[in-house]
């Protein structure tokens, strides 16, 4: 695969209006072209101070002790503590795991964690229950205008996607990776080493919030190669008062497997870019991250969808990325065989980036 330098340019959104056609139908084509998209700040219902606060409580939590970490380690539900080098997105190719930490949060319930929460982090459940609140109010607007997009009724996502209906995988995620000189990596050739290993998301859609001065996504471009994505889109977008870096949202598997690839699940991957490696300050980075996922129960049925129904007519049916397993679109569901469901989906994805058995 090629590498490139040259930023790929993404459209931004406003998704003040989620009933607006005309924002379904660019919704559509940018998740159908690149997979990746920015939503303007300004038209959600975050303010500066929200999104600062959550990086405060990550950059908190990470240079917490180890031994308070340890005391809520990543278990089998996908929910807690992983170390560097816990996850490995591309076994295939990774000689290394990723160079990240993270701190994985699940539903909520009446406001409460389902899980140990470290001693760092206790006295701010309200807090981070209300910042995943956001993200869930944003991914239902992004939904709705993707359905929107595709002409089919309004709801088709948001209904499935209703956490008041039953547990989802949803997960809030803290994200710290560490510079190229911290004493963690700096043992290690980052030629050829990631921080997070090239991937699809496995859930619906993702919502990114990211810190000027620390890059290092890539996408992967359908010419093969690598395109770096930048923070805040253009020197254009800096002008318009942005409160905070616009939102990067991109597609995740499940909406690619329900659209028969209509919808583009891209791979992606952080690096440790080379303006970095060149800096004599480079800097640590931190990322919020929101990954929108299914009710678990939820079969992945295909959409009923005339657009959908003409790519597939046009492809064939795009199959879903191979490491899924799903061996082809809703489209192309076995005769007699039930549909996969969410949660069966999630739990395969996890299996293979940790290690985990089916029997755990």
């Amino acid at each position: 695969m090629a590498d490139t330098t040259v930023p790929i340019e993404l459209p931004v959104i406003d998704i003040s209006n989620p009933h607006d056609p005309a924002v379904g139908k660019a919704m559509l084509d940018a998740a159908a072209k690149y997979g990746f998209l920015y939503v303007n700040s300004k038209g959600t219902d975050f303010t500066t101070e929200d999104v600062d606060h959550a990086f405060g409580l990550s950059k908190k939590f990470f240079l917490s002790p180890a031994q308070e970490k340890e005391t809520c380690r990543i278990q089998q539900n996908n929910r807690g503590w992983s170390g560097m080098h816990t996850e490995t997105l591309d076994p295939e190719n990774q000689r290394t795991g990723d160079f990240k930490e993270a701190m994985n949060f699940g539903d909520f319930k009446d406001g409460k964690a389902q899980q140990p929460l470290p001693s760092s982090l206790t006295p701010h459940e309200a807090e981070i229950n209300g910042f995943a609140e956001l993200c869930n109010k944003t991914c239902t607007r992004i939904l709705t205008l993707l359905a929107l997009g595709l002409e089919i009724q309004e709801d088709f996502f948001t209904t499935r996607h209703d956490p008041s209906t039953g547990s989802t995988g949803s997960i809030l995620r803290y994200l710290y990776y560490p510079s190229i000189f911290s004493p963690s990596t700096a043992a290690y050739k980052h030629d050829k080493d990631v921080r997070a290993g090239a991937h699809s998301d496995y859930g619906s859609i993702t919502l990114l919030f990211q810190r000027p001065g620390q890059p290092g996504l890539e996408i992967l471009t359908p010419e093969g190669s690598w395109a770096p994505v930048p923070i805040v889109p253009g020197p254009a977008a800096a002008a318009e008062g942005y409160p905070f870096p616009p939102i990067l949202v991109n597609i995740g598997d499940l909406l690619s497997y329900w659209t028969d690839g209509l919808l583009k699940s891209t791979v992606h991957r952080v690096v440790f870019p080379l303006a970095e490696q060149r800096s004599p300050n480079p800097q640590d980075r931190y990322t919020l991250v929101y990954f929108c996922h299914p009710v678990d129960q939820t079969e992945l049925v295909p959409v009923p969808s005339g657009i959908v129904a003409a790519h597939r007519e046009r492809s064939g049916g795009v199959p879903a990325d191979g490491k899924v397993g799903f061996g082809g679109g809703a489209g192309n569901l076995v005769p007699g065989k039930r549909p996969l469901t969410a949660h069966e989906h999630l739990m395969s994805r996890l299996e293979a980036t940790y290690g985990f058995t089916k029997d755990e």
